[in-house]
């Protein structure tokens, strides 16, 4: 499937949004950032976080838990940076400029990946989670939080007519269930082991994979 939305083009949207993100979507998108933090917390051990941006989850997870986080846009890891030394936060190992389809990390390295409103956001969805199960241990976990698009009914009426500009903003709003059902049927070696509505208003979902 040809990209309809570009490296490039996520990276400025990203860099624009930097000054206003955690304003903007900061409560908006906590229940599901909470709910994500969580279950990575439970896993333990070491978590890669995709798309830290801002850094606004970093001090929510337990000290206890190693982050490493990574995201495409330089003005939003500065501000995450800025962040980690502000709250002394020892656990974050490493945060870097990355690239989620090309992660600078070996196989089977991480307890758990976390992604919150990563995938909607990437020209790649299906070949930036071979990326994510890669760089998972076996029997760890890929911990997903994002838009599902409606199958049916205005809402995916809606969607569809907002895509041109969404993608403008750097994300699709579109993204049926469907697709993450296929992805994972050709991929193979992982479950679905939960999918969970979390608000605003049950459009969003937390999807939890297992690594075989």
């Amino acid at each position: 499937m040809a990209a309809d939305i570009s490296r490039a083009g996520v990276e400025k949207a990203y860099g624009r949004w930097a000054p206003v993100y955690d304003l903007v979507f900061g409560k908006v998108f906590d229940a599901g950032r909470q709910s994500t933090i969580a279950e990575a917390d439970r896993i333990g051990g070491r978590i890669l976080d995709v798309g830290v941006g801002t850094g606004l989850s970093l001090s929510d997870y337990s000290r206890t838990t190693k982050i490493c986080g990574v995201d495409i846009s330089e003005p939003m890891l500065r501000k995450a940076q800025a962040r980690v030394r502000a709250l002394r936060l020892s656990n974050v190992e490493v945060l870097s400029v990355m690239d989620a389809k090309n992660l600078a990390f070996p196989e089977n390295f991480f307890d758990a990946v976390v992604a919150q409103y990563v995938i909607t956001a990437v020209p790649d969805p299906e070949g930036t989670l071979d990326e994510f199960v890669r760089v998972l241990k076996p029997g760890g976990e890929l911990i997903l939080v994002n838009h599902i698009g409606a199958e049916t009914g205005p809402r995916k009426l809606f969607e569809l007519a907002f895509a041109p500009v969404a993608r403008r903003l750097g994300w699709r709003p579109e993204f049926p269930w469907a697709r993450l059902e296929g992805w994972a049927a050709r991929h193979g070696g992982i479950t679905l082991a939960e999918r969970r509505p979390m608000p605003p208003m049950g459009h969003f979902s937390l999807i939890r994979y297992h690594k075989s």
